[in-house]
């Protein structure tokens, strides 16, 4: 794990015991802090019984307390424990701040934030794949993978590749990013902040934190991040801040089969000119973009079946995150997209998706809002009623021709059907590859596609 010394006869307390929090745990008690902690769930306050103090901090006397580590799904504006330690003057932090104040006991290494509202855990998980591509040590955590203190460190020489939340960058006040990232910011989390300006404002710390020297990258999809990357180029030297559309990539997109759309062109963008701040070169990122595989349940290849191509996009959770997925795949020359939609509507409309309908050759809608969705595109396309997740895939499998695209972008929540969207993402996965092996079973016999 990463620890350091620093903690050494140091007191702190750790609320919410998951995965961020026991690791949290682990470190400060291997650095020789000595803490107290706590979960509403029994099951991980006996796990520590007998190698810490189990006590809610709320009720704590707090004095002499170096902090009060939470996990970021403690929302700091309704919670009692921000009150609570702000009466004591003791910061409320998270394991991020813990990783930052292990920095000057690890060896020489280079640290990437990446923060967004959408594609951080695609860019930062492309970045984390061109570094180790690169051959240079790299470990990725933070909001994505495994907590960062419960990994070993790194060698010198190695980058750190975090995602970054809003919510973990308010509970961290020191980690000055060797590179800092922001590829958007749009409306979300709205009852965490005072408005869409308080969430931007938070979004915008991770610059704050960093030293004028140090190099950040912005996205440019919108006006709100383009303001924060005009006043950061007012207080850096020349070169320090860079704003990347991907655009100068646009001629090698064809090559990255898991980086289709002008999302991940703008991905992409962003990825390499992270990697050329770290001194790699096209030679080293170049190959690497072709050959990144993507993350499960985005945009995610499930296979290639007799020329037709089955994407699991599970992740899209609303209209607005399943408008670049039907961006991605343009008529050619015929409309393409065979589209499962559906499952637990997140409002009454598809209007984001629109402006891409002209791509869809059919609509396969599912779950809660199949019949409100159906009765919204019958006007403008072909719809099946398929109402469950199979009969969708069969339908679309039957009327899809080569060079076709059969996609999973739901556009709602899965909770209708499934526990979660990576339930429902792992049950197409399953399906289309059950139904491909009885379709090959029954070509290889002879019989009937």
């Amino acid at each position: 794990m990463i620890t350091a010394t620093a903690f050494a006869g140091k007191k702190y307390a750790v609320l919410g015991l998951a995965r961020s929090g026991m690791s949290a745990v682990e470190s400060l008690l291997a650095g020789g802090a000595e803490v107290t902690a706590w979960d509403s769930r029994e099951e991980p306050r006996r796990t520590l019984e007998g190698r810490c103090t189990l006590a809610d901090p709320v009720g704590l006397d707090l004095t002499g307390f170096e902090g009060v580590v939470v996990s970021p799904g403690v929302p700091l504006n309704r919670h009692p424990i921000a009150g609570h330690a702000a009466s004591f003057g003791v910061p409320v932090i998270g394991d991020i701040e813990l990783f930052a104040l292990c920095r000057p006991e690890l060896p020489a290494h280079r640290v990437v934030g990446i923060t967004g509202t959408n594609g951080k855990s695609t860019t930062t998980a492309l970045l984390h794949h061109i570094v180790q591509s690169a051959a240079l040590p790299a470990k990725m955590g933070g909001n994505i993978g495994l907590p960062i203190l419960g990994q070993n460190p790194l060698d010198a020489g190695g980058v750190y590749v975090l995602e970054l939340s809003s919510y973990q960058i308010d509970l961290t006040h020191r980690l000055e990013c060797d590179v800092a990232v922001l590829l958007n910011i749009t409306p979300d989390h709205l009852d965490r902040y005072d408005g869409f300006t308080g969430y931007a404002a938070a979004k915008a710390r991770l610059f704050a934190m960093q030293r004028a020297d140090q190099v950040a990258v912005f996205g440019m999809s919108d006006a709100k991040t383009q303001a924060i990357a005009a006043r950061e180029s007012q207080m850096r030297a020349p070169g320090k801040v860079r704003s990347v559309d991907g655009r100068d990539l646009a001629a090698m997109q064809a090559d990255w089969p898991s980086l289709q759309g002008p999302h991940n062109l703008q991905n992409a963008g962003v990825a390499v000119a992270v990697a050329e701040a770290l001194g790699l070169t096209a030679a080293q990122w170049g190959p690497a973009l072709a050959s990144f595989r993507g993350l499960p349940h985005r945009m995610e290849r499930v296979a290639d079946l007799g020329g037709v191509m089955f994407i699991n996009d599970s992740k899209a959770t609303n209209p607005a995150s399943t408008a670049p997925a039907l961006a991605a795949f343009p008529p050619n020359p015929e409309r393409r997209v065979h589209w499962i939609v559906g499952g637990l509507p997140k409002g009454d409309n598809l209007d984001e998706c629109a402006p891409f309908f002209g791509n869809i050759a059919a609509a396969y809608t599912i779950g809660e809002a199949g019949p409100m969705f159906a009765l919204l595109l019958e006007e403008v396309m072909p719809v099946r009623r398929s109402e469950m997740m199979c009969e969708a895939i069969r339908q679309a499998m039957n009327e899809a021709r080569p060079g076709d695209v059969v996609l999973l972008s739901p556009a709602c929540a899965s909770f209708d059907q499934f526990r979660d969207y990576e339930a429902r993402g792992d049950a197409f996965r399953q399906i289309v590859l059950a139904l491909g092996a009885d379709e090959l079973a029954a070509a290889a016999a002879g019989g009937p596609r």
